[in-house]
């Protein structure tokens, strides 16, 4: 196996991971995407803000922002965490509707869906293996 071969295998292995990881983060894991981890609680300590605030900001900058999927998945997931029902992030919705427009939170709302969709269909998977 010449120097190229094992280039060219160097190449497709990091490739797929770069994929892999691409794809995860598609999917709202961010688990190998470590930057993001950390850039996300550097700005929650650097805030000053109670998670509850944290949280409703950043589901204004989401909505206001057009956010795929897979970015609602990551924050639906930590506002539960902070304790921030569906009510709470209607009313942020409904809140910003007149700065971002409505189809910016008609798209928000959509999009919410599809990140609840995402995270259904990940727990049926896990189910179905165990």
């Amino acid at each position: 196996m010449g120097a190229d071969a094992w280039s060219h295998g160097q190449y497709v292995d990091e490739k797929a991971s770069a994929r892999e990881s691409l794809q995860g983060l598609y999917e709202g894991d961010t688990s190998k995407m470590g930057y993001l981890q950390d850039l996300i609680a550097r700005s929650y300590t650097e805030s000053g803000l109670d998670p509850q605030t944290f949280m409703l900001v950043r589901m204004a900058a989401l909505a206001a922002l057009d956010a795929a999927p897979a970015s609602w998945l990551m924050n639906i997931a930590v506002s539960g965490e902070a304790g921030l029902g569906p009510d709470l992030t209607l009313g942020s919705l409904i809140a910003i509707a007149p700065v971002i427009g409505t189809a910016r939170v008609v798209s928000a709302a959509g999009n919410m869906i599809k990140a609840l969709k995402f995270a259904e269909a990940a727990i049926a998977e896990k189910e179905h293996i165990l």
